[in-house]
């Protein structure tokens, strides 16, 4: 057995684990349906959506709906625990539209955009292998777990309070942070879009000012999305508030930017005008450039 399919096989069952530790906490002060806690079931769909999808990946030997499964998932568990709710307030309608409409947008946005490649690079070595594609499709799971669980512990809690200046502060911020996405995913297309382009990064607009905005933005929504749900947690629910924190350490340690920086490095680094920009340009904070900024 190769290192990475090892690799894969001692990861899958620490990730569950993971997560069913996640579907606990949770689920402490939260409604039940036959016994069941509200939130316990929707980390189990969580799962098992990725689960199913992962078959058909396989089967087809593609990557082609692994973003959009992801999507999908958002807006289906969201929606079923709100329905399942005893207990449906402003609150929780508050948190439904912003995942529904967060979740709709870069689904559609990234679906259309492989669709237009391809083909996804990164998962080339990875789908011949079983362990290796179902890992990948398993962190999913976990990605949406961490990343909904503030949002689902105050759809699901039994502790109900009014709409009051954490939900304002925090839907100001979730605002803030879902244009920032928007402008800078929209920035990205267009300059992709223009031949004259070909080969070159783009440097123009709020990429003039942080050289990943778009992982920013998904960074700040997040946290608006904590801070809304932040005035109903109780006990071990507290372990939620992970949610934007994940989010950070995912997109700035390990898949998002880490990686991006090593592919743009490998096709421009080198180049003059490339070390200049990055010299100048924030990682992920949009700043006004500077000749003399250092990371």
């Amino acid at each position: 057995m190769k290192k990475a399919e090892r690799n894969a096989v001692i990861a899958l069952p620490i990730v569950i684990l993971v997560g069913l530790g996640v579907a606990l906490a949770g689920s402490q002060g939260g409604a039940s349906v036959s016994g069941i806690p509200i939130f316990a079931l929707s980390v189990g769909l969580i799962f098992l959506i990725q689960w199913l999808a992962f078959i058909l990946a396989y089967l087809l030997q593609t990557e082609k709906f692994f973003d959009l499964t992801g999507s999908i998932t958002y807006i289906s568990v969201t929606v079923m625990a709100v329905l399942l709710s005893p207990v449906v307030d402003d609150r929780s309608i508050l948190l439904l539209a912003l995942v529904v409409i967060w979740a709709t947008r870069l689904g559609t946005f990234l679906f259309l955009r492989i669709q237009k490649a391809g083909k996804d690079a990164r998962f080339d070595d990875i789908k011949p292998s079983f362990i290796r594609f179902l890992n990948t499709w398993t962190l999913q799971g976990l990605w949406v777990t961490f990343t909904l669980a503030a949002a689902l512990a105050a759809i699901t809690t039994t502790t109900r309070k009014e709409l009051g200046w954490f939900a304002l502060i925090g839907l100001l911020v979730w605002v803030f942070g879902f244009a920032i996405e928007v402008m800078a995913d929209a920035q990205k297309s267009r300059f992709r879009a223009d031949p004259e382009n070909k080969g070159k990064f783009i440097h123009t607009g709020l990429w003039a000012r942080s050289r990943h905005p778009n992982y920013f933005g998904e960074i700040v929504l997040w946290i608006g999305v904590a801070i809304i749900a932040l005035p109903t947690l109780r006990g071990w629910q507290w372990v939620t508030l992970i949610s934007p924190v994940f989010v950070a350490l995912l997109l700035t340690r390990i898949s998002g930017v880490p990686m991006l920086e090593k592919r743009a490095d490998e096709k421009w680094g080198g180049q003059e005008d490339y070390e200049a920009y990055k010299e100048r340009t924030s990682v992920l904070i949009p700043r006004p450039p500077t000749s003399t900024f250092k990371e």
